[in-house]
C-alpha cells in the first residue's frame, strides 16, 4: 500500500510549536492581566489551569475524531476556533469573558495531537521515530523562547499584544495547513469506538498507573512552575515582564540539556537508571532551594537556578517514561499515549491552580520551591514503584 502524500516537515513543526506557545507565551503578563481586570492572581491563573483541564479532555477525543472524520477537517476546525478565541481574549474587557475565550483557545491542542498522527500516517515506523524526534525539538525550543517573546511584546505594546500575535499565528497556520497538508488518513471511519473500548483493559494494569504517575508528577512540576513563577518574579522580586520571560526559560534550558544527556547515555546506561537519576536531580534542586530561601537568602537568580534542575530531571525522565507507558501493553500503545497525555494535562491543571494559591502567601518563592520539591518526590516514588513492579514481573 502506498503512503499518502506528505506535508512538509516545517508545517508539522509549526503546528506542534503553536500548541506549546499558546500555553506559555503570555505567562510573563499574568500579573498585569490581574491588575488590568482587578482580579485575584489565583483567578487569572485559571487561564493556565483550566486551559490544561480542557486540553486534557480534548486530547482524548481529538485523535479518534481525526480517525473518524479525517486529519485535515479536524485540524482546520481547531485552528479556526483558536483564531476566533485569540481575538476574543485580545478584546475582552472582563475577566470572565477573557477566561471563556481562553478556554476556547485550547482547541489548538489538536495541532499537536494531529501532527503526530500525520507522522504515523505518512512514514513507516523507523522514519516516523526520526520525524517525531525532529518535531520534539520544537517542543523543547518553544517553551524556551515563548516567555521571552511574550515578555518583550508586553513591554512594547501591552499584554493584549500576545493574543494579537496568537491570532496572526493562527491565520498563518490555517493558510499553511490548507495549502500544504492534504488528508493523510487512509482509513476514515475506523478506530473511534475501539479506542475507547481499550481503556478499561489499560486501567487495570498497575504498571501503567506507576509509569503514568511518574509522568504526571514530572510534567506537573513544570506546570506548577509556570503557574507560580510569574507572580513571584514580578511581585516579590520586581522583575519586568521581559526579565520574567528570560528567567522562565531556565526550566526549558534544563530540559534541553537533559534531553541531550538522555541521547548520549541511552544504550550505555539502563533506562531505569537514567529515569531515577533524573528524578533525584528534580528533587534535590528545588529542595535545596526551599532550604536556602527559608534561611533568608532570597534572589531571583537563586530561584531560577534551582528550578533549572526540574527541567534537567525532566529531560532525563520523560523520554524513557513515555516509552515505558506505551510498552506496558504494546497492543494498546495508542490508547496508552492518549490516556497518559490526558492525565498529564489534568494533573498539570490541578498543580497550576495549587501553585497560584501557594505563591499568594507571604512565603512566595520559598513556598513555590517547596511545592516543586514535594511534586518531584511523588514522581520519584512512582518511578521506584514502577521499576519494582517490572523487577517482580521479570
Amino acid at each position: 500500500m502506498s503512503l499518502p502524500k506528505k506535508p512538509s516537515l516545517l508545517t508539522l513543526i509549526l503546528l506542534t510549536s503553536i500548541s506549546v506557545l499558546s500555553l506559555n507565551m503570555f505567562l510573563p503578563s499574568l500579573s498585569r492581566i490581574a491588575t488590568d481586570f482587578e482580579a485575584d492572581y489565583a483567578l487569572v491563573s485559571l487561564s493556565i489551569g483550566a486551559y490544561l483541564a480542557v486540553s486534557a479532555g480534548l486530547q482524548i477525543v481529538m485523535g479518534p475524531l481525526s480517525d473518524l472524520y479525517g486529519r485535515r477537517p479536524v485540524l482546520l476546525a481547531g485552528l479556526g476556533i483558536f483564531i476566533v478565541a485569540s481575538i476574543g481574549c485580545m478584546l475582552a474587557q472582563d475577566i470572565w469573558v477573557f477566561l471563556g475565550f481562553r478556554l476556547l483557545q485550547s482547541a489548538v491542542v489538536c495541532a499537536m495531537v494531529i501532527s503526530r498522527a500525520v507522522v504515523r500516517d505518512i512514514a513507516p515506523a523507523d522514519q516516523a521515530a526520526r520525524l517525531l524526534g525532529l518535531i520534539g525539538t520544537a517542543m523543547a525550543l518553544a517553551p524556551l523562547l515563548g516567555p521571552l517573546l511574550g515578555g518583550v511584546l508586553d513591554e512594547l505594546f501591552g499584554w493584549r499584544a500576545n493574543f494579537a500575535a496568537f491570532a496572526l499565528m493562527g491565520v498563518a497556520l490555517f493558510a499553511l495547513t490548507w495549502s500544504d497538508l492534504p488528508e493523510t488518513n487512509p482509513h476514515l471511519g475506523a478506530g473511534f469506538r475501539a479506542h475507547f473500548r481499550s481503556y478499561p483493559e489499560l486501567l487495570g494494569v498497575p504498571l501503567f498507573w506507576a509509569h503514568c504517575g511518574c509522568l504526571v508528577f514530572s510534567v506537573g512540576g513544570f506546570y506548577a512552575f509556570l503557574g507560580g513563577a510569574p507572580q513571584v518574579a514580578e511581585v516579590q522580586f520586581g522583575l519586568s515582564p521581559a526579565w520574567v520571560g528570560v528567567g522562565m526559560g531556565s526550566i526549558s534550558a534544563g530540559f534541553m540539556l537533559g534531553n541531550y544527556l538522555t541521547g548520549r547515555l541511552s544504550g550505555r546506561v539502563s533506562l531505569s537508571q537514567i529515569v531515577l537519576a533524573g528524578r533525584w536531580l528534580a528533587l534535590v534542586g528545588p529542595a535545596c532551594g526551599a532550604v536556602v530561601f527559608a534561611l533568608g537568602y532570597a534572589h531571583p537568580l537563586l530561584m531560577f537556578g534551582f528550578v533549572l534542575f526540574i527541567g534537567l530531571g525532566n529531560g532525563l525522565t520523560i523520554p524513557g517514561v513515555n516509552a515505558s507507558v506505551m510498552s506496558v501493553a504494546p497492543h494498546l500503545a495508542g490508547s496508552a499515549s492518549g490516556l497518559s497525555g490526558a492525565l498529564t494535562f489534568a494533573g498539570g491543571a490541578a498543580l497550576t491552580a495549587i501553585a497560584g494559591v501557594v505563591v499568594s502567601t507571604s512565603a512566595g518563592a520559598g513556598a513555590l520551591l517547596l511545592l516543586l520539591a514535594v511534586v518531584s518526590a511523588l514522581a520519584l516514588v512512582s518511578a521506584q514503584y514502577a521499576y519494582r513492579i517490572e523487577a517482580r514481573l521479570a
